[in-house]
Parts: structure tokens; C-alpha cells; sequence
């Protein structure tokens, strides 16, 4: 097995050290990951310049790029041999509820399944977390099951693991994104020049934490796996819309 490890947290974080260290037990690990944290990047691209790779060790490669940059070349380009699998984290926090839209572990996944790898986000469900061991344990037991026993094409799996040691885990639960209440306001500070500066932000706190969510499960001490797609199409508002633009005039 040959798998693509990237996150948004920097190719030196201790997440992303544990998950290679256990992908290596299933294979051939290649760390390709941004020289710094880039939290937050999404699914963004860098176009208008060429972005530097530097490599640091056998199969341990940076880039001054996104999260999205990292696993795009890596998958294109950088790496000789055709990835199997594309696994983005250890990451440093949760990803749950609105957090996927903005995260930059997701997207590295997302852009893993949007070039034909399967591919598989993992978190810690805790800033400043200690158990990355069992994130990698947990890791490592649905990556072995996802090579025999293959998902649709179009799924991406979101995974968040409570901050604990893996034998105090209550188990696996398929979940959906629950909900956070709108980010807090923007801060703004000036400059020594007298320019105004805006910090975002913080994450708002939670709003849809109720039964089957990513939340929830979290909370309840399990492993929280949710199923991700990249069709945004809400195809149940096609035939509304078209209706909708019929009485256009």
C-alpha cells in the first residue's frame, strides 16, 4: 500500500509524526504537508505563483503551498510512484459540524477523493491534545478495513477522536455534521500607522450537538465518523428552482 499523508498543521506537527509512524505498519507512508500551519486554508489553490517543495527526509516532503497545494502535487507530479489512499491529519482540534468548510485537513482529503484516491480526514476532538496514539489506532484499524472492504467512490470519511487512551474509547459511531451558532465577531485593533486591523473571529459555539451528530458522539465518548461527499448539489431544489425561473420575466 502506498499512502499520501498531508494535514494543515505543518509537516512537523506531532499529529501528522503519529499517523506516518502508523501508516507505516500498512505500507509505504509519504509525508507531503505545508512547511507551516496553514489551519483554515480550505480548499483553496495557490495559482499565482509556483509553489516550493523541499524534501527533508526518505519520503518526508514540505511545500510553501495549501493543505489542497500539498496532496494536488504530490498526486501529480512530485511523487513517482501512483498513490493507493490519501489520509490527512493527525489535526490539532476538532473538524465537526461547520467546521468543514473551512478546514484545511478536510480539504487536503477532499482533494484526495477529487483526484480518484480514497481518502480519510482525521482529528483530534480536542486543542492541545495528548492521546495522538489513539487517533493513530484508530487510523490505522479503518484504513485495513477500508482496503478490503471499499466505500463508494464519492465518500470521504471525516473522522474526529475523543482525546483519551484508546481502551477508554466507547466505540465507533457514523455520524452527521451537527451545527455551531455564527462566529463571533471580527476584533479590531490599529496599527502602530494607525490602520485599521481585524483579527476573525472565534468559532461560535455549538448549536446542533443532539443524537446522531459529531458532536454528540464526541461528547459521549465515541469515535465520531461521518461520511463526506463533494457534490454540493441540493438536488431536491432542482425541480423547485427550475419552476422558480419559469415565472421569471
Amino acid at each position: 500500500m502506498r499512502i499520501l499523508i498531508a494535514n494543515d498543521d505543518g509537516y512537523l506537527s506531532p499529529g501528522i509524526r503519529a499517523l506516518h509512524a502508523a501508516m507505516l505498519t500498512l505500507g509505504q507512508a509519504t509525508i507531503v504537508a505545508p512547511d507551516r500551519n496553514r489551519s483554515g486554508a480550505s480548499n483553496s489553490l495557490t495559482l499565482s505563483h509556483p509553489v516550493l517543495a523541499r524534501q527533508h527526509e526518505p519520503n518526508v516532503y514540505s511545500m510553501e503551498g495549501t493543505p489542497t497545494d500539498c496532496v494536488h502535487i504530490g498526486l501529480s507530479g512530485l511523487l513517482d510512484e501512483e498513490q493507493d489512499m490519501v489520509v490527512s491529519g493527525i489535526n490539532d482540534g476538532p473538524n465537526m459540524g461547520d467546521d468543514v468548510l473551512y478546514s484545511g485537513t478536510v480539504a487536503a482529503a477532499i482533494e484526495g477523493r477529487h483526484l480518484g484516491h480514497p481518502a480519510l480526514a482525521v482529528s483530534m476532538a480536542e486543542h492541545e491534545p495528548t492521546h495522538y496514539e489513539t487517533a493513530a489506532t484508530v487510523i490505522t484499524k479503518l484504513v485495513s478495513h477500508l482496503k478490503e472492504v471499499p466505500l463508494p467512490w464519492d465518500t470521504i470519511l471525516n473522522v474526529n477522536v475523543p482525546d483519551r487512551p484508546f481502551d477508554e474509547l466507547a466505540g465507533l459511531r457514523a455520524t452527521r455534521l451537527g451545527t455551531r451558532h455564527p462566529s463571533k465577531k471580527s476584533i479590531r485593533q490599529l496599527s502602530p500607522r494607525g490602520e485599521p486591523l481585524y483579527w476573525i473571529g472565534a468559532a461560535g459555539d455549538v448549536a446542533d450537538d443532539g443524537p446522531g451528530t459529531d458532536f454528540g458522539a464526541v461528547r459521549d465518548g465515541f469515535v465520531s465518523i461521518t461520511p463526506l461527499q463533494i457534490d454540493l448539489t441540493r438536488f431536491d431544489s432542482v425541480t423547485p428552482v427550475a419552476d422558480w425561473l419559469d415565472r421569471l420575466s
